[in-house]
């Protein structure tokens, strides 16, 4: 690991004043950053650390306004929650979800939604788009855990949050806040899919950080569903979330988001017009995981994942209907 400033502001405002000047990142929970500097990935010349940031702190939720999540909020936090296991049951249940418990203590939601690319090209050394002589090493290379969904080109890399599209699927705001001032997108809005290798993946400023998220006010129910290969501690393959909006026994409007399977957090219209107007059943869902794939352009070594995708959405619906799931 190279040799490294280090920063603990008392504040957001101190934080984002300090990384404005010079080659420095945020200091979260750690557990991704300090693992990318050990392998050289990430080279910051200084770390700020926002432990001491209390304002980003804290969960508040009212009928009126929704939820509030900041940034330093411990996943283990989010998933004991509550009120968000009361009104937005798919985010506890990707919380509860994520990682290890460990992580889970000190991984934070700004962490989650901002960590960077499980890609193995990415983390040895070979760039966001692994492109080697005007050419991606990864079409024609070890693509198992690689995108489905939006990769036509030249970004092969799956988000790797599993929070995002929990948090999607409530059209859930971020603010973001720099030395300048803040400002809110949607959620949806902070992922984006590079172009080229001098690109980022997010839509952050120079010197922004992600203080809080907003998730409006929730009617109807939800759910997450992941698939992993070990039961333990693993990186999702694939994962879903749904919102649904119910009229009666009827589904009146649907949101349906895919992790794990492209660039950025898929949200899939087909699967959501497969729901719209029907009574949630097997079938029905089977359908709406059928259309979440239905655009589906596997690479070489990872055409199971269409599956898993598929049946990620599946029990995804059938536990936002409150269906039992084998």
């Amino acid at each position: 690991m190279e040799a490294f400033e280090y920063a603990r502001p008392a504040s957001s405002r101190e934080a984002v004043k300090m990384l404005a000047s010079g080659n420095a990142e945020v200091l979260a929970g750690g557990s991704d950053l300090l693992q990318r500097m050990k392998d050289s990935v990430s080279t910051p010349g200084r770390l700020v650390s926002l432990r001491d940031a209390r304002d980003l702190r804290g969960i508040e939720y009212s009928p009126a306004k929704g939820l509030r999540i900041g940034a330093m909020v411990t996943l283990e936090e989010l998933a004991a929650q509550p009120d968000a296991h009361r009104h937005y049951r798919a985010v506890a249940q990707a919380a509860e979800k994520a990682a290890s418990p460990q992580i889970r203590h000190v991984g934070t939601v700004g962490g989650n939604l901002c960590q960077r690319p499980r890609c193995w090209y990415y983390r040895n050394g070979f760039g966001l788009l692994a492109m080697q002589d005007g050419n991606s090493l990864i079409p024609n290379g070890e693509n198992q855990y690689h995108a489905i969904l939006g990769n036509s080109g030249p970004a092969y890399f799956v988000s790797p949050s599993n929070l995002a599209p929990a948090l999607i699927a409530f059209d859930a705001k971020v603010r973001l806040l720099s030395a300048s001032g803040s400002r809110e997108i949607p959620l949806a809005d902070l992922y984006v899919t590079p172009h080229s290798e001098s690109d980022s993946e997010f839509s952050l400023k120079p010197g922004e950080i992600v203080a809080e998220v907003l998730v409006p006010p929730s009617e109807g129910s939800s759910a997450f569903y992941e698939v992993r290969q070990k039961a333990n501690f693993d990186w999702p393959l694939a994962t879903a979330a749904v919102a649904l909006r119910m009229n009666g026994h009827t589904v009146k409007s649907a949101r349906v988001v895919m992790g794990q399977v492209a660039p950025v957090p898929w949200r899939s219209p087909e699967a959501e017009q497969a729901l719209a107007g029907k009574t949630i059943g097997a079938d029905v869902a089977d359908n709406a995981g059928k259309a979440a794939v239905e655009k589906a352009t596997p690479l070489s070594r990872n055409a199971y994942k269409v599956t898993l995708a598929r049946v990620a959405v599946k029990r995804a619906v059938l536990r936002a209907g409150v269906m039992e799931v084998a």
